[in-house]
């Protein structure tokens, strides 16, 4: 009873998350500064970062630099750098000369003296300080998350998707312009670590403080940066994938290592899945790692963080109600299936967040579909319909820093379908690797992915991305039955909406291709019900 308790609370808790999205909003200036691409933006792209902070634990606070690398596209004079109060900047340089800035909000605008030739690479030194702010509810309401462990000893972490990565450092805050490379050297009271993404290059050691300085070799996106400072000790393994040696490294914190080394084992088993699925990890280079929060985790590029509490499933719960969400972590399945959809493939716009979160939560699935069958991967999707609320379409509106509504259930469940009109496993296995390999590295617009998927079916769903995507209305098979005659089309539709689907007559599975007008075929069964794979409803008239 308890069980069925917390889970009815969790799928309300879901459902007016959900509802909040797709209330009216009022956009202000500062969302169009924060979510479009600014003329201050557009005449320059990201080359490199390095952050170069000290972090002082016991007054929350935080003082350092960044050094913005960029290439000119086009001359320009004003250069957009995002960063949200309570921090603020305190000098920004070019060239050994200090450069005057002004500010609207989080976003700041700084006057170049030199000029700005075409194809030059320059960079700018923005100084800052402050407390950031503290997060309320994280990863969903981020900032930094500020706690000690059992111990008593600092621990602390970040996490920012959509509140921003301005929250706690000066970056360009758009999802489009990912950097190409990136230091993260970060100083720490000595007895705790700071891990963050790609590999540990070296560690600066003073007085009563380390320096830990942390290259990344890939493309990331500003959200995936992330800090985690604790009293961390650390185990490793080396995947055997398809490009090779993997190093695969675990930080968490001291008291939990022997429990981790058992939890931890799903990590192997999900590297095991997701690269036959998907194709190789995408970022070899800069290796695998998951790092212990304080809060449930987050999809960090290349060191997930994990809050799950050595659990399996959500926080022990299984989200599908159907048993099979208790056969794995949930954070580690699920956050390291964003390396494949934010992290490889990252939205260029947040109104298309559901190509991050439709495609992981689909991975959980996939992951039972390897390691324990069709079958059981199925009933998993299926069961977390539970969690839809169809209140608002899942793609947000542009320019906004908005996303949209029912990406994670609701999007599993439309990939599902997609898998289920494709009508061959290995076709859909070929479509998920191609995306990968042709998007590799690539921050995307739903479009692309769209025409990519329908290209490589060799099926326009067109129709079908409108319908899903962009109404809330779920397609409903009506039918009707006369004398041995079935009577058949597609309502609750969009205009020239078509979609095959699978309808057991009696014991009898058949292949239809409704229309919104009734067709007809002669049954030798009155039984009629729809292969429940397909996320649509039926009606009989």
């Amino acid at each position: 009873m308890k069980n069925k308790f917390l889970f009815g609370i969790l799928v309300l808790l879901m459902l007016l998350h959900n509802k909040s999205i797709s209330q009216e909003y009022k956009f202000t200036k500062q969302d169009t500064l924060r979510g479009s691409i600014t003329p201050e933006r557009a005449w320059w792209d990201l080359i490199y970062y390095h952050l170069d902070i000290a972090v002082d634990l016991d007054n929350k606070f935080i003082k350092g630099s960044n050094t913005i690398e960029y290439k000119v596209l086009e001359p320009n004079k004003k250069l957009q750098v995002d960063l949200q109060s309570p921090l603020r900047i305190t000098k920004v340089e070019q060239n050994g000369k200090e450069l005057t800035f002004s500010s609207e909000g989080s976003a700041h605008f700084i006057n170049l003296i030199d000029k700005q030739r075409k194809g030059k690479i320059n960079s700018v030194k923005v100084y800052y300080e402050g407390n950031p702010k503290e997060a309320v509810n994280a990863p969903w309401d981020g900032g930094l998350s500020w706690t000690r462990d059992s111990n008593g000893k600092h621990f602390a972490a970040t996490s920012c998707q959509g509140i921003g990565a301005s929250i706690w450092w000066p970056n360009k805050d758009h999802m489009y312009d990912e950097v190409d490379s990136m230091l993260i050297s970060v100083n720490v009271p000595k007895g705790l670590m700071n891990i963050s993404n790609g590999r540990l290059t070296k560690i600066e050691e003073f007085e009563d403080t380390n320096t830990y300085h942390w290259y990344v070799s890939n493309p990331i996106n500003n959200y995936g940066v992330n800090i985690n400072i604790g009293d961390y000790v650390e185990f490793s393994e080396v995947y055997e994938g398809e490009k090779g040696k993997l190093d695969m490294i675990y930080y968490v914190l001291r008291d939990n290592i022997e429990r981790a080394k058992t939890q931890f084992k799903d990590a192997i088993k999900m590297m095991d899945a997701f690269e036959y699925w998907f194709g190789p990890y995408p970022f070899y280079e800069d290796s695998f790692k998951i790092v212990e929060v304080p809060y449930l985790g987050m999809e960090h590029q290349s060191s997930i963080t994990y809050g799950n509490k050595y659990m399996k499933g959500y926080l022990g719960r299984d989200l599908s109600r159907s048993g099979w969400g208790l056969k794995f972590d949930y954070i580690i399945i699920h956050e390291a299936g964003h390396e494949w959809f934010a992290n490889n493939i990252t939205y260029k716009d947040i109104a298309d967040m559901w190509i991050h979160e439709s495609f992981t939560t689909y991975s959980e699935n996939l992951f039972l579909d390897y390691h324990y069958g069709k079958e059981a991967s199925s009933e998993y999707v299926i069961g977390t319909r539970a969690g839809i609320s169809n209140s608002a379409p899942m793609i947000g509106p542009y320019g906004v820093n908005q996303r949209g509504s029912d990406i994670y259930s609701k999007g599993a469940n439309v990939l599902h379908t997609i898998r289920q009109i494709a009508n061959s496993d290995e076709k859909w296995r070929m479509i998920l690797r191609g995306l990968n390999k042709d998007f590799y590295h690539q921050t995307v617009e739903t479009k692309q992915i769209e025409n990519y998927i329908s290209d490589k079916m060799g099926y326009d769903l067109s129709t079908f991305f409108e319908q899903y995507l962009r109404t809330t209305n779920i397609p409903v098979f009506e039918y009707k039955l006369n004398d041995g005659l079935l009577e058949y089309k597609w309502t609750n539709v969009v205009d020239g909406f078509k979609m095959p689907i699978e309808v057991f007559v009696g014991d009898e599975k058949i292949r239809l291709n409704p229309t919104q007008e009734f067709k007809s075929i002669n049954i030798k069964s009155e039984k009629i019900s729809l292969d429940k794979n397909y996320y649509v409803n039926i009606n009989k008239v």
